[in-house]
C-alpha cells in the first residue's frame, strides 16, 4: 500500500456526532503518524476542533477543502458530504454505514438487530478496518483555551458541589419535563450544599424558565442559569469545573464526557441500541423498560405520538436525585 501523508475526515454536524470522532482522530493520528490530518465540519461547530493536536487544518462547506488526499474519511455519508468528496482527488475513500436499515426496523416493527451495543465510535472504527487503525481504549476530548476556563472560574463559587443541568435538547421526545428537573434540584438543594448550572441554548432558555417557575423560590440562589448566555466551548469549562452532570440525550452529554465527568444520563425516545450512550466515561442510565412504543424514532419528535409521554414521565426524580446524592456523597 502506498504511503497516506494527507488524510481528510469529515463530519457536518452535530455537537455530539462532532465530539464522538475524536477518539478516531487520535487513533487515525497514532497510525499514520506522518500524515496530515485535516477536518470539514460545519462552521458552527468547528470550536469543538480547534486547539486538537491530530488537527492541520479545518475546513467548512462554505470555505470547503480541495485539491488531492491519500484517504478521505467521510463519517457523515450524506449526499451533503459526499458532493464534497467529489470536488476532490481523494485516492481512498471509507464511509461510515448508518446502519439506518437496523435503526428503521428498531422503530417500525420493534425488531432488535443491533445485536450487543456498540458505540457509534467502535462502528466509525470499523470504515478503517483495512488501514491498521486500532482503538487506543480512551475517551473523547476537546481542548479549552485559558479564556474559556476563566468563564468558569468567574462563576459564583459553588461553595459545595457543582452539578451542570444539560436540560435541553433539539426534540421534545428527548427532553426530561421541566417539573422533574425541579424536582430533581430541590430533594439535591434540601440534602447538602449543592450548585446547579443550566446549561443550553437559546433556544433552550424558556425551559431554564421553566424549571424555574417549578423549583420553590428559596433554591433560586442556589441556581446559575447560562442557556444562552455562553459559547459552545465556554460550557465546556464550565463542564470540566462541574462535579458530575445531569443530562438529557444532547450533544452536552458528550461534552462533559469528554472531561470523564460522572453522567446522571436521561433516556426518553432514545435507546442504547442506537449507539450513542457515553463513550468511556462514567455514567448512570435512567429509562423506563418495557414500553412498546419505545423508540419512536431514532432522533427524536417534537412530540409524543401516544400522548403519554411516558418515556421521560416515568422516570422518577426521586430515584435520579437519590443516585446523584449518592454518588455526591462520595467526591
Amino acid at each position: 500500500m502506498r504511503a497516506v501523508t494527507t488524510i481528510l475526515v469529515i463530519r457536518l454536524s452535530s455537537i455530539g456526532d462532532i465530539i464522538l470522532t475524536t477518539p478516531l482522530l487520535r487513533e487515525v493520528a497514532a497510525a499514520f503518524p506522518a500524515a496530515r490530518i485535516d477536518y470539514c465540519t460545519k462552521s458552527p461547530f468547528t470550536a469543538l476542533l480547534k486547539g486538537n493536536p491530530a488537527l492541520h487544518a479545518l475546513y467548512t462547506p462554505e470555505s470547503p477543502p480541495s485539491g488531492s488526499y491519500d484517504l478521505v474519511i467521510d463519517l457523515q455519508n450524506n449526499h451533503r458530504s459526499r458532493a464534497l468528496v467529489r470536488n476532490l482527488q481523494a485516492r481512498n475513500v471509507v464511509r461510515y454505514r448508518k446502519r439506518n436499515w437496523k435503526k428503521w426496523l428498531l422503530v417500525k416493527a420493534r425488531i432488535d438487530l443491533t445485536g450487543p451495543y456498540r458505540s457509534v465510535v467502535d462502528r466509525y472504527r470499523d470504515s478503517l478496518a483495512d488501514f491498521g487503525v486500532e482503538a487506543d481504549g480512551r475517551g473523547c476530548e476537546l481542548h479549552l483555551s485559558s479564556a474559556d476556563r476563566a468563564f468558569a472560574r468567574d462563576l459564583p463559587d459553588a461553595a459545595g458541589l457543582r452539578l451542570a443541568v444539560c436540560f435541553g435538547a433539539m426534540h421534545a421526545s428527548k427532553r426530561y419535563p421541566p417539573a422533574g428537573f425541579a424536582a430533581i434540584l430541590a430533594a439535591l438543594f434540601d440534602a447538602m450544599p449543592v450548585q446547579a448550572v443550566l446549561l443550553g441554548g437559546a433556544d433552550d432558555a424558556p425551559y431554564a424558565q421553566a424549571i424555574l417557575q417549578a423549583l420553590p423560590e428559596r433554591f433560586h440562589p442556589r441556581v446559575v442559569d447560562l442557556s444562552g448566555a455562553c459559547t459552545l466551548m465556554q460550557s465546556a469549562a464550565v463542564l470540566e469545573s462541574s462535579d458530575g452532570a445531569l443530562c438529557n440525550d444532547t450533544g452536552l452529554m458528550h461534552m462533559a464526557s469528554a472531561f470523564g465527568k460522572k453522567l446522571f444520563v436521561l433516556f426518553g425516545s432514545s435507546v442504547p441500541a442506537f449507539g450513542f450512550l457515553p463513550y468511556r466515561a462514567p455514567f448512570e442510565l435512567f429509562e423506563v423498560h418495557g414500553l412498546r412504543c419505545r423508540p419512536c424514532s431514532h432522533i427524536g419528535r417534537d412530540r409524543c405520538p401516544e400522548g403519554h409521554f411516558r418515556c421521560m414521565n416515568d422516570v422518577k426524580a426521586e430515584a435520579v436525585a437519590s443516585s446523584i446524592l449518592d454518588y455526591f456523597r462520595t467526591v
